[in-house]
Parts: C-alpha cells; sequence; structure tokens
C-alpha cells in the first residue's frame, strides 16, 4: 500500500509581518509616551532596549533557526562598537589608522565599516568553529569570544579596561545624529529593515536549508546540500547584524567598553533569545525587552536582584516552553511566525 507524499510546504516570504509591524509601531510610539509623562529617560531605556534587540535577531538566526549555540556573538557586537569608538578618535586625533584608513564621525561612513568587519571576523571565526558540533562547538566561540575581549582591553591606546569615549560630534549626512528621539527612531527604523530581512531570510530557500541542518545534516549531506557554506553565511550574515547593533550602541551613547564583550553578556543574548521564543523573528525583541526591564526595575528594589530576576526568567521559560510569543499567542491566537 502506498502512501500519498506531502507537497512541501511553499515559504511564505511576508508570513508573520503583522507581529513585527505592531511591534514597531508599539516601539515608535514610545516618544509620545515619554513626552506625555515627562521621563526623557525612557528613550534612553528605548535606544537600550533596541541596540540589544538587533544582537538577540541576529544571534537567533543561528541559534532558533541553525540549531547553533553561539557565545561569540557579544564579541561581535562590540567590534562594531568600537569601530564606531576607533575611527572617531582617529578623526579626533587627525592620523589615519594604520597610516591609511581615515578617522570619521559620519555614521553612513562607520555603520557600514562596522557591519562588513564584523560579517568578517565571524566568517573567520565561523570557518574554523562549525567544524565542531555540540558542547565543542559552545566552548570554542567562548573561546574566540573571550580571546576578543582581553584584545581590545589590552589595547590601552583605546581606553582598555575603561572603554573608549567618543568625544567627536556623531553625524549623519553631514547632520548631528545624537538628539536622544531622532536617534532613537532611527535605530527604530534600523530594527524594523533587519526584522523584514531576516523573516525573508529564514523563509527562503537559504532558511529552509538553513533549518534542516539543525535537524540532520548527514541528510542534507546525502542529499547533495553542503550544510557548512550555509552555516558558515548564516554565520557571517549573523556577525554583520550584531556589529551594527555594537555600532548603534556606541554611537548613541557615545562610549564603549570591554564590558559588553564578555562572554556574560553572550550569555544574556542567548537568554533574551530562549525568553522572547526562537521560532520566530521577532521573539527575541520581546525577550531583550523584558530581559533589560526587569534588569532594571529590580535592580532598584534590592541589591539581591540577580535572585528574583533568574526565578522570573526559570519561571517563564518553563512555563512557556516556546518563550513568550507562546504567551502571545494563546493570548491573541496563534500568529505566523
Amino acid at each position: 500500500m502506498t502512501h500519498p507524499i506531502a507537497a512541501p510546504a511553499v515559504p511564505r516570504p511576508f508570513a508573520g509581518l503583522m507581529p513585527i509591524a505592531i511591534l514597531i509601531l508599539l516601539l515608535a510610539a514610545l516618544p509620545v509616551v515619554a513626552s506625555l509623562i515627562g521621563s526623557p529617560f525612557l528613550l534612553k531605556i528605548g535606544t537600550r532596549v533596541v541596540v540589544f534587540s538587533l544582537a538577540a535577531v541576529a544571534l537567533n538566526i543561528v541559534l532558533g533557526f541553525g540549531g547553533l549555540v553561539s557565545l561569540l556573538h557579544a564579541g561581535l557586537f562590540g567590534i562594531g562598537g568600537y569601530v564606531v569608538g576607533v575611527l572617531a578618535f582617529q578623526a579626533e586625533a587627525g592620523e589615519p589608522l594604520f597610516g591609511f584608513i581615515p578617522g570619521s564621525t559620519e555614521l553612513a561612513i562607520v555603520l557600514p565599516v562596522a557591519i562588513c568587519v564584523s560579517a568578517i571576523v565571524a566568517a573567520a571565526m565561523g570557518i574554523v568553529s562549525l567544524r565542531t558540533g555540540g558542547a565543542y562547538f559552545i566552548m570554542i566561540t567562548l573561546a574566540f569570544n573571550q580571546m576578543l575581549y582581553y584584545f581590545f582591553i589590552a589595547l590601552q591606546k583605546y581606553g582598555g579596561d575603561d572603554g573608549l569615549q567618543i568625544n567627536g560630534d556623531i553625524t549623519l549626512f553631514g547632520f548631528a545624529a545624537t538628539g536622544r528621539t531622532p536617534f532613537y527612531l532611527g535605530c527604530v527604523a534600523v530594527l524594523a529593515v533587519v526584522l523584514i530581512l531576516s523573516q525573508r531570510l529564514v523563509a527562503s530557500r537559504f532558511g529552509v536549508v538553513l533549518r534542516a541542518s539543525s535537524q540532520n545534516e548527514r541528510r542534507l549531506t546525502a542529499l547533495g546540500i553542503p550544510p557548512l557554506r550555509y552555516q558558515l553565511a548564516a554565520f557571517a550574515i549573523s556577525g554583520a547584524i550584531a556589529g551594527l547593533g555594537g555600532a548603534l550602541l556606541a554611537a548613541g551613547q557615545q562610549f564603549i567598553s570591554p564590558s559588553e564583550m564578555s562572554w556574560v553578556r553572550s550569555g544574556d543574548l542567548v537568554v533574551m533569545c530562549v525568553l522572547g521564543g526562537m521560532s520566530t523573528v521577532w521573539g527575541p525583541v520581546l525577550g531583550a525587552a523584558v530581559f533589560l526591564i526587569l534588569e532594571i526595575i529590580l535592580s532598584e528594589w534590592t541589591i539581591y536582584w540577580q535572585l528574583g530576576f533568574g526565578l522570573i526568567i526559570i519561571g517563564i521559560v518553563v512555563l512557556l516552553r516556546g518563550g513568550l510569543t507562546d504567551l502571545l499567542r494563546m493570548t491573541f491566537g496563534r500568529a505566523n511566525p
């Protein structure tokens, strides 16, 4: 007796855009809320949520869809920030980097450079890391992250352990780009573009192969599809997005520190992905927002806030196996991934 073979699911490139649109509209409304309640500090928190959302979305491409638990992404995040900081430092000093790369505080220049450098570093380290698997992959990405962390601590010219202050005026096409509200809205616009492109990516043939590689690499190889190439491409794309988030963090606070590159920060990004939900591209945005807001609120109440914070995170993860996206699905009905 033969059984009919189910037709493969047709990727829907525009599926899941409604939750993304709702999230972006809510984030874009924050300046209005901050103005109504007279609390401009909300925009500072919002900017931090958005830039860490970029890093979490970047990690989720390889973690949630590729099945690769990377502890390297804080390092890639920090590289993006240091590209902005170092180029601004060289511009202030009036000296080209390495004798031929001019310094700059123009976002139209430094952001693409940060994206490219982060992608190249991610690809270079990915070539080595992706030849391992399981716990070995986790450990080697952790080792690479710590290498980057201690490398920037050793750069005393650029602040070392104290971090690097950006003294020059950050501009975009010649106009000042450090205004709190315009910069925040610009970061939200960047996040919107990244989420839409990520949604298209995971719904494409590339995304199908990436998800398949997380389930059975041997079967993919038997079908003539080299999973390493797809994983490496995903790692480079993920690194580029993480570097973009770090670059925006440095530009927004005009400061970058090696503390943003520690393995603890990499662990935070993993928790953000798991907390928000790894089955969607927008879930990590929820995770980043809840993670950072809880961190601020609980730290105001007690010096032992990490204990309560950990219990809350454990409770959410245990009760909602798919993260906060599960809670939304139960509340408003099933959303498209």
